[in-house]
């Protein structure tokens, strides 16, 4: 039904540029935060076990590796579901309850194109965005964690990113980005869409989107890791 109501939405990007902020651009400080914190804890463990074999001058690649590939589009998912997952589901979950969902449908207005198509399109477009950003975050909290702990030219760990890594991988982080979208979007409108009566149900349903989004995540990231890497 998502896909049917795609291509027949009236005022769609009305709808889509409202859900962009309110799911999007008030996602990006807790994006920015989990970014530094996972960059910089992931390069403190990595410092200390590439001294033992001298190899502190492959800190930057290995470091924009991990966060382009894995980090940063998994655990920006995971933080994102916890927050926009939840959000969608319990207002959706509070409109089917309250019989909201259908005063629309007295109104000959389907739910789905009216309610769904925007926020799942909404998720889709930011996550890829929000994913970048992770990634330049990640990277540079690396940066200012690593070069000082390593003792290595600040330049070094830039050039053996350059060297080690390629287009694909920020690519593919962003590709497995837009397919966690989808599944964010997805799953918390039909957990929400799904309420049961009463506030015990929204409750209900606003657990079970956040749980599922983030299952969901970690298993199709591993077969997207190992088609797309």
């Amino acid at each position: 039904r998502f896909f049917k109501s795609l291509f027949s939405t009236y005022k769609l990007y009305q709808k889509v540029i409202h859900q962009l902020y309110s799911l999007g651009v008030q996602s990006l400080p807790i994006t920015i935060i989990t970014a530094s914190f996972i960059g910089m804890a992931f390069t403190l463990q990595i410092v200390r076990e590439f001294e033992k074999f001298g190899a502190n001058f492959l800190l930057g690649g290995i470091v924009g590796l991990a966060v382009w590939r894995e980090l940063a589009p998994l655990l920006t998912g995971v933080a994102v579901s916890a927050r926009v997952g939840a959000a969608i589901a319990s207002e959706l979950g509070t409109m089917r309850v309250t019989e909201q969902v259908d005063a629309l449908k007295a109104l000959s207005q389907d739910p789905v194109r009216y309610l769904v198509v925007p926020r799942i399109l909404a998720v889709m477009i930011m996550m890829p965005l929000l994913v970048a950003v992770a990634d330049a975050v990640g990277f540079m909290s690396g940066f200012f964690v690593g070069v000082p702990m390593a003792n290595i030219n600040p330049n070094a760990y830039f050039s053996s990113a350059i060297t080690m890594l390629e287009p694909f991988d920020i690519l593919g982080g962003l590709l497995k980005a837009l397919v966690f979208g989808f599944l964010i979007g997805l799953i918390s409108c039909f957990e929400g869409l799904n309420t049961k009566a009463g506030a015990k149900g929204v409750g209900i349903a606003t657990t079970r989107a956040v749980v599922k989004t983030i299952i969901s995540i970690f298993i199709v990231n591993f077969f997207l890791s190992y088609t797309l890497f």
